[in-house]
């Protein structure tokens, strides 16, 4: 947006001039033109020009709990023992799902 520093300004009267029926309106105004998109059906559209992905394989190299790791029961993922916040009947619970 330009700005056009020539213009002249307004002083403290002309701004205590503005009625409150004005700024009510540009209140509205501008809460109105504020959009709720949701990301992920914006997402699920985007293609990368050129790009035909469907030949391709992913390869993940899966590596099996590691002594010092433990199973949440809440979120079930694996965390290091320093995350354990409880073990109550053999149900790890992590400290975030703890919180």
């Amino acid at each position: 947006m330009a700005t056009d520093y020539d213009a002249p300004r307004k002083t403290d009267d002309d701004l205590s001039e503005d009625s409150i029926e004005e700024l009510k309106a540009r209140r509205v105004d501008k809460s109105a033109s504020s959009v709720d998109v949701d990301e992920t059906e914006q997402a699920e559209g985007f293609e990368l020009p050129g790009a035909d992905l469907s030949g391709e394989e992913l390869s993940v190299r899966v590596i099996p709990r590691q002594a010092d790791e433990f199973t949440c029961t809440e979120c079930y993922l694996v965390h290091h023992r320093s995350q354990l916040a409880s073990d109550k009947g053999g149900k790890m619970v992590c400290r975030e799902c703890a919180a």
